[in-house]
Formats: structure tokens, sequence, C-alpha cells
């Protein structure tokens, strides 16, 4: 990642760049097609069926999406309760499309939020996120810890009255490391996971371990160093009452000693972005 510079992308980080963007045109086009009455499974496999079509065969995971109060993961306790459920859209309620494909050897983790028809609450929270993406990226620059930088998201969330759901993640994380994926016309899933993409982050984990660094973001001590230069699919995600909002994007880290080239965003015309920008929030 030494030689990425934003503006002029390497043909690697465009092939990031072209999943990450055929995922966000895939949830705003399911988006798009929710209405009252449409379950969490049903736009789980809407997600899965538009993404097959264009050529995906393979997964970092399968789709998730969360409505209601399972946006903000209101008792989340065990990991299974992340998979889609039967429960129902209904007007006025938030929810999270949330997808990880690999394409052409390329993987992207992101997550969409969005909510059917108006709902205050959730704008706010959407336009609450913006300084959550200025706090990580500018932190990340300076070269603060991973463990320190998500300390400083869980207080910012707090002086903006939010709970930190990430936390409800496994491991608590906020983001993990996202690689390159051998290409296959077909992987296994295990649990919703595609093995070829979890060997890699098993292989990042050991090695990192050996080494002294984590590919995964969490409030723990093992994450108690500096990002390591790479691709990090990076999540913070608000809640309040019942109501949950989250980004998730790639995040570009490199060992430039330019604090602009060091770290970047590796798109920012994305859907969220785009919504801070023309000031719709």
């Amino acid at each position: 990642m030494a030689s990425a510079v934003k503006g002029e992308l390497s043909a690697e980080l465009r092939g990031f760049r072209e999943v990450q963007r055929l995922s966000y045109e895939c949830a705003e086009a399911v988006a798009a097609q929710l209405k009252p009455g449409v379950t969490e499974r049903e736009a789980a496999r809407m997600q899965r069926e538009w993404l097959y079509e264009r050529g995906v065969r393979d997964w970092f995971h399968r789709p998730f999406a969360w409505f209601g109060d399972r946006t903000a993961f209101v008792d989340f306790k065990i990991p299974l309760q992340f998979f889609p459920t039967d429960r129902r859209l209904e007007a006025g309620m938030p929810f999270i499309l949330d997808m990880a494909p690999v394409y052409k050897g390329h993987t992207a983790d992101i997550g969409y939020s969005g909510c059917l028809g108006l709902n205050p609450l959730h704008d706010k929270l959407l336009a609450d996120l913006k300084d959550h993406r200025e706090l990580i990226l500018r932190e990340v620059r300076e070269h603060r810890t991973l463990r320190e930088i998500y300390q400083d998201v869980d207080r910012l969330m707090v002086r903006q009255g939010y709970a930190n759901r990430h936390r409800a993640y496994p491991f608590g994380v906020i983001a993990h490391k996202i690689d390159r994926v051998k290409e296959r016309r077909w992987s296994p899933t295990v649990f919703g996971f595609g093995t070829q993409a979890l060997k890699g982050l098993a292989s990042d984990v050991v090695h990192g371990h050996r080494d002294g660094w984590s590919p995964l973001w969490s409030p723990y001590t093992f994450s108690d160093h500096p990002p390591q230069p790479g691709l990090w699919a990076v999540e913070p995600h608000l809640g309040f009452r019942g109501t949950g909002a989250k980004f998730e994007e790639i995040l570009v880290v490199t060992d430039s000693r330019d604090p602009e080239q060091s770290a970047f965003w590796l798109d920012d015309d994305l859907p969220h972005v785009r919504r801070w920008n023309e000031g719709a929030v």
C-alpha cells in the first residue's frame, strides 16, 4: 500500500473501489424496493440475488438485514441473533442492509442505513455519523492506536447522546482488515461467512499476533497499536432508544510519511457522503 495515492488509485485499489460501489448500488436498489410487510429474510435474499445476477459468487459474509429496534441490536446476546429474521418492515421503521461480497478477487464490506418514510430521529443519527468519519480519519493520520481511536469514538457518541452499538459485534469490533481473496467460481460458507475470506482473516490473526498487531479493531489490549497498512472495513454504529444507524466503508492505510496519503477513505462518492454534502441531513 506504500505506493497508493488518493486520486491516482492503483489497479488494485480500483478493484476494491469497484466492488464497494457495486455493493452500495445493490443497497440502494434493494432499499428502493422495500415496502411494508417485507421481512429481513426477504431483504437479505434480494441483496444476494441482485449481486449474483452481476457476477458475485463468493462472500466475506452473506447479506444481512435488520429492521426496527434490531438496527440498534436491542437485546442481542448471541451471534445467531444477527442473522435475518421474519421481522416485517413497517412505515417509519429504520433498516440497515449489510453485505460483504467478493468480486473479481476483491472484497468489500458495506453497511447502508435507511428508513421507510419519515423518521427525524433516524435522520439525526445519520447526520451525526459524519463527525465519526472525520474523527477516525484524522486520528489514523495522527498514528493514534486503534484502541485509542475506538475510545475517542466512544466519547464522541456519549457527547452526542448515543450508545455504542458496534460493541455488540463479535469482539466489539468497529473495523476489521480485508484483503484479496483467491477467485473461485464458487466457495462454501460457514455460518454465512465465506471460507476463503475467513482463512485470510485467520492468517492475519496468526501473523499479527506474532508481529504485535491485530486485524481486528477493538477496545481490547490486542488493538493497542496503530493501524497496520492495508484496507480496513470501518463501521461506527450509533444507537438511541431502539433506533440504530451506521455506515461501513473501506479506509486505506499506507506507510507514507505524507499525512494525507498515510490514510484516506477509498471513495467519497458514496450514499452517506453525498447525503452530507447535499445537506439532506
